[in-house]
């Protein structure tokens, strides 16, 4: 690897780090601006983990897990930003779907159709609660705390360890824990206090609820 490659990576890491910090102590305030490209990554992330596991291809290894992954990333794209119930359950389907994926990932399981069912079921579970609790506001919380640690932890591997995104995503939970297991600490106490301190400093704010698509209607 040449300097500029060397020079660009650390770049692109020391960006990461900061939208990691700023994601998971700031998300909520953020949210309305990190929706589109976090359902975007999130789509594209089932859309490729849905290919894997039902066609048995690698993660992103192939044209039809791209192409998949992209459509699905934008049409969760297009949906966050048109509807707030949508967003939320986006969100909060996300990150039901990743607690399987990763308890499965650390128990060494492949992700085949089971898990991918499992991860799916799961996923509705916590869409439909989120909603139906009215939990939205703890919900983008914790999942933005979530995501702030993981982009931390996981720029860290890409920078020291040299793991790729693709490998990242599809088994990071098992390479964090075999990399070293304090990688888990470092994440848990991001997220800990990434939630701790929005829920502190936005006790007070609510974010506006939108239907973009019915404003938009004549």
């Amino acid at each position: 690897m040449d300097g500029s490659s060397v020079l660009g990576n650390i770049v692109g890491a020391m960006i990461l780090l900061f939208l990691g910090w700023i994601i998971a102590f700031a998300g909520y305030r953020l949210f309305l601006i990190l929706l589109p490209i976090y359902g975007f990554f999130v789509g594209i992330s089932i859309g490729a983990h849905s290919v894997q596991a039902l066609f048995g291809d690698g993660f992103l290894s192939t044209t039809t897990s791209w192409v998949v992954g992209f459509f699905v990333g934008l049409i969760f794209a297009v949906l966050s930003y048109l509807f707030w119930v949508a967003a939320v359950a986006i969100v909060a389907g996300s990150l039901g779907y990743a607690l399987v994926a990763g308890l499965f990932s650390l128990l060494e399981a492949d992700l085949d159709v089971l898990v991918w069912i499992i991860g799916v079921v799961v996923g509705i579970v916590f869409a439909i609660a989120a909603l139906a609790l009215n939990l939205q506001k703890a919900v983008i919380i914790v999942s933005t705390a979530v995501m702030g640690a993981w982009t931390v932890v996981g720029t860290f591997l890409f920078l020291l360890g040299g793991s790729s995104p693709e490998e990242l995503a599809e088994t990071g939970a098992r390479m964090v824990l075999r990399d070293h297991p304090l990688w888990y600490v470092i994440f848990g106490v991001v997220a800990v206090f990434g939630a701790a301190f929005q829920f502190r400093v936005n006790r007070e704010y609510e974010m506006e609820r939108y239907n973009r698509w019915a404003d938009a209607t004549p």
